[in-house]
């Protein structure tokens, strides 16, 4: 795919209108979301699907949770768009996306894990860039999610230009295969990414700066992940690789020889350690967004 340019940013005090694509919240939860937002100074409407549980993990039914993100993005009076939680039904949006309407109203679309099937679908068809950044109920209300919140703000109020370093935070990143490259950032979730491949919403890693995370994922399924993107062609046509937050691994294994085993006979440069994922901080990721990717300087930077 080709870069594409991320929304204008917002004024502090804006509109974010609340979704659940995917999967439920409980209601406890859920009656934290207005509070919270307005003690951050936002002016928040949660739509109906936040509200509602179906067929045991759903947040509502397809039609409910499809007419929400349609209405969010139709609302002139919204200004962006953020998530729930992930969990699992982004996918079962896919083919009745209104995507004309969402080119329309381009504003910023903020989530990660499942709702990176919405991330490639935006980008890829609606001709802007989203944010891969915490969510409500997963992450910024729990123990700990303050930490991601100052960057959290700054990604939806600030201009990002090119010749931004993206932050990390210092985090210890480590680089896996050095080398530049440069593309789009694309990518997101490893479980997802393999499951929509073979179907017209798999995301396009061709010359693509590819991100890449995961949760309590054993490490023969990541390897079976990972060889599923290496036998369709999708990993050896990528210019590179970010390698972000694997965390909860069942058998607490560590993944970096995997990740050499499967990478870096492809000579594209490979970093490792980014904060960005399920972790703690997460620092936001602009999807679609042109990219340049120095991993022997250990730096991501908006080209």
């Amino acid at each position: 795919m080709k870069p594409v340019p991320l929304p204008p940013p917002i004024a502090a005090g804006a509109c974010i209108g609340v979704v659940a694509p995917a999967g439920a919240a409980g209601p406890d939860w859920v009656a934290q979301v207005e509070p919270w937002l307005q003690a951050q100074g936002w002016r928040p409407k949660v739509y109906p699907g936040c509200h509602q549980r179906w067929g045991g993990y759903l947040a509502g039914p397809d039609e409910r949770r499809l007419q929400d993100l349609h209405d969010a993005f139709a609302d002139p009076a919204v200004d962006a768009v953020v998530c729930l939680r992930g969990g699992w039904g982004s996918a079962r949006l896919l083919d009745r996306l209104d995507l004309d309407l969402i080119a329309r109203q381009p504003k910023p679309f903020v989530g990660y894990s499942d709702i990176c099937a919405l991330h490639g679908a935006i980008t890829q068809r609606a001709g802007f860039a989203t944010w891969h950044a915490p969510m409500l109920s997963s992450d910024l209300l729990r123990p700990g999610g303050e930490v991601s919140l100052p960057a959290w703000q700054a990604m939806l109020t600030q201009a990002w230009q090119a010749g931004r370093e993206l932050p990390h935070g210092g985090a210890d990143l480590r680089t896996l295969v050095p080398g530049q490259a440069s593309g789009p950032l694309v990518g997101g979730n490893l479980a997802v990414m393999a499951a929509l491949l073979g179907t017209p919403w798999a995301i396009d890693l061709r010359g693509a700066i590819v991100f890449l995370e995961d949760v309590a994922e054993d490490e023969y399924k990541v390897d079976r992940m990972l060889t599923q993107l290496r036998l369709a062609g999708a990993l050896q046509a990528a210019a590179g690789f970010v390698i972000g937050s694997f965390s909860d691994t069942p058998d607490g294994g560590n993944l970096l020889p995997l990740f050499e085993q499967m990478l870096g006979p492809l000579g594209k440069p490979v970093l490792t350690g980014w904060p960005a994922g399920h972790c703690r901080p997460h620092w936001p990721l602009p999807m679609g967004a042109a990219v340049k990717l120095d991993a022997t300087a250990c730096r991501l930077t908006l080209a």
